[in-house]
């Protein structure tokens, strides 16, 4: 759409999996006209489900058009450089050896397109470490997140990768304060983050927290266990054992509590303060557990919405999409892909906007090849030649087919 915000802006990916998919598919949501350039095999997230795609590839690279191009061949790499010249950023995530050897380091990018904004999301961003691989479980592991989350005594990742879509989302930041210089003419158009960088960024509070409390206390002292320190805050089983999340925060939220569910604890000045109720840890959240255990949940929502309290429904996955506020104008997209609908969340945007770019469906492995190439600056002759070569590859209309569901007995 023209008057979406990068509209023009054309953008190639070199990316797995989800770190640099993800910066791509902020700004594609922008209206960034994103070429993800894949391998002969595809980005793995393909195949991850039944032989096909999986969630990640289609919330994440619907609206991008495919090309595959083989760069470990010359000329798949000199048609890479071809596009780069015509490109306006490139985004990757490759480790650092692998963009050397794959002529995508910075140096060789800024010799073929000077003006080309060149994102790097990488596992550690420069100093001793700065070839090591990195994850996100990685990040979690090294920045402290991991530590504090524990299944059965063992230290766990936290499950979404969260660190990842963090870099994806700093790197767009990052990219567009690179354009914004560019208007003034500042030279530099290098972007770089680390999932170890943005590990630690995400973490600044907790990691500040604990020097604090170090430092007045003269010990390192952290909350007991994942849940908020203030007590109350926190989910709890209704009568009908649905669970419910209470935000309790303040002392106010805490009088309110107490006043919609006719709790004689709204008078007690023993717990009217937040560094009371935190002394009576226990005692606050047995009353808690046993006011909201005692009331259906629909019950217990319309006294503590009515008081003004926030609270909500822990929702399993299946059921997020069915809520109306999930369901209201502008929060979801439909995609079709392969017989097949899905509602995909949205970039958020203002109520009102109207600058969101059309749907395109989730591409084929080198859908847009031959296109791509072509609007490069290559002729039909030279993309056909390519294609014989098979440095460069066209789609395979039968390139996948998800296998069946089996019926359960």
């Amino acid at each position: 759409m023209r008057n979406s915000p990068l509209h023009g802006l054309r953008v190639v990916e070199i990316g797995t999996m989800l770190a640099a998919p993800f910066a791509t598919h902020i700004l594609s949501q922008l209206g960034a006209e994103v070429i993800k350039v894949e391998p002969p095999a595809g980005d793995p997230t393909r195949s991850l489900v039944r032989g096909g795609p999986s969630g990640t590839f289609i919330a994440y690279s619907h609206g991008k058009k495919s090309a595959c191009i083989d760069l470990s061949t010359p000329g798949g790499r000199a048609a890479l450089h071809k596009l780069l010249a015509q490109s306006h950023a490139l985004v990757h995530n490759l480790a650092p050896k692998a963009a050397r050897k794959l002529g995508v380091g910075r140096e060789e990018c800024a010799a073929l397109n000077p003006e080309l904004v060149y994102c790097h999301i990488r596992g550690y961003a420069a100093g001793p470490q700065q070839d090591d691989l990195a994850s996100n479980p990685v990040a979690e592991a090294a920045t402290g997140v991991m530590e504090g989350n524990r299944i059965n005594g063992r230290p766990s990742r936290l499950g979404p990768s969260y660190h990842d879509q963090f870099a994806g989302a700093y790197a767009v930041i990052g990219m567009l304060a690179a354009l914004l210089q560019a208007k003034t003419g500042a030279a530099d158009r290098h972007v770089e983050v680390g999932l170890y960088e943005t590990g630690l960024h995400v973490a600044a509070r907790d990691l500040v927290g604990v020097q604090l409390k170090t430092q007045l206390l003269g010990r390192a002292e952290r909350e007991p266990h994942g849940e908020f320190a203030m007590p109350g805050y926190g989910a709890y089983l209704t009568a009908d054992e649905r669970w419910l999340y209470l935000l309790m925060l303040t002392d106010g939220h805490w009088l309110k509590f107490c006043q919609a569910l006719d709790l004689p604890q709204a008078a007690d000045p023993g717990l009217a303060r937040l560094k009371d109720r935190k002394k009576a840890r226990e005692q606050v959240e047995e009353l808690v557990g046993r006011a909201i255990g005692a009331l259906p949940f629909d019950a217990a929502v319309a006294r503590l919405k009515a008081a003004g309290v926030g609270c909500t429904e822990v929702l399993p996955l299946e059921r997020v999409l069915e809520a109306p506020q999930a369901q209201s104008p502008g929060k979801l997209r439909e995609v079709a892909f392969r017989g097949l609908q899905f509602q995909v969340p949205e970039f958020p945007r203002h109520p009102d906007a109207d600058d969101a770019p059309a749907t395109l469906p989730p591409a084929a492995l080198g859908q847009h090849t031959r296109e791509v190439l072509e609007q490069a600056g290559l002729s039909a002759a030279e993309c056909a030649a390519l294609l014989d070569s098979g440095a460069v590859r066209a789609v395979d209309p039968a390139g996948f087919a998800w296998a069946p569901v089996r019926a359960t007995s």
